[in-house]
């Protein structure tokens, strides 16, 4: 996940070749997503009132540990742990630490894993016991967004009709997409060109070729698609104080369709 340029529009509406992978290097980015999977499998288990994110984050590490990967997180421009936690109105980017989890709350949780060179990355929000209709409804929405998006990843669709599935699944619930924070191509680096923004018009942006993979990821606000950064110079927030939800996955563009590479 990455902030978006300044030049995010203009690049979406440019025929620019993005980068293809073969069938094993795709194979390698399926290993790493599973790696991804079976962290989000454990931190779902470990989500519950009294946790601490920093708990968490050990969860997390000890999955890395024992299946010999290396976490693309860790250290990546300072960044200071394996998983990103971002609770109730925190967007992306929340440092793990003291913060215990309490009933009714949202959590978001991003993570990747690097195999031999290659990466994946994902993310999903999770509810801490018995959690509001609203905060609910927002975690459906966010997820359905992003199952909208992977159904038009196909060959000769546009980067813009990925958008265009997110904004449009988002904003018919009555809540808005973050715009200064984006999806991305991925490969032998966490974050490649081009950028996938959460919004769009359909038919524009670059083509889609079998080969492409992107981690897609919907960032939903229940408010105003405003943000600003805490004081960590990290967490990003909702600029009104309202929840957000946040999911990924990274996705091949294959001669079949999508393939999702951080399942189990």
């Amino acid at each position: 996940m990455r902030r978006a340029a300044a030049s995010v529009v203009g690049m979406m509406f440019k025929d620019v070749t993005v980068a293809r992978k073969s069938a094993d290097q795709i194979a390698k980015m399926r290993a790493a997503g599973r790696v991804v999977a079976e962290m989000h499998a454990e931190l779902r288990e470990a989500i519950r009132p009294g946790v601490t994110t920093r708990q968490l984050d050990l969860v997390a590490r000890d999955v890395i540990e024992r299946r010999g990967a290396t976490s693309n997180f860790l250290g990546y421009h300072g960044y200071p742990a394996v998983i990103c936690t971002s609770p109730n109105d925190m967007i992306v980017h929340g440092i793990p630490g003291d913060y215990r989890l309490k009933e009714g709350d949202i959590i978001s949780v991003d993570c990747g894993a690097i195999i031999e060179g290659w990466h994946g990355d994902a993310a999903f929000t999770a509810g801490v016991g018995e959690i509001s209709d609203t905060a609910r409804r927002l975690l459906e929405v966010t997820e359905q967004s992003l199952y909208a998006a992977i159904e038009a990843m196909v060959d000769g669709n546009r980067i813009g009709d990925i958008g265009h599935a997110v904004q449009s699944v988002a904003e018919a619930a009555g809540f808005s997409v973050v715009r200064e924070y984006v999806g991305h191509a991925i490969g032998t680096a966490m974050h490649e060109k081009p950028e996938v923004p959460n919004y769009g018009d359909p038919g524009t942006g670059r083509r889609l070729r079998s080969g492409n993979v992107f981690a897609v990821e919907p960032m939903i606000n229940v408010g105003g698609p405003e943000t600003r950064v805490l004081d960590d110079h990290w967490s990003v927030v909702t600029a009104d104080g309202s929840l957000s939800a946040h999911f990924e996955h990274t996705i091949a563009v294959t001669d079949d369709g999508p393939e999702i590479l951080t399942l189990p």
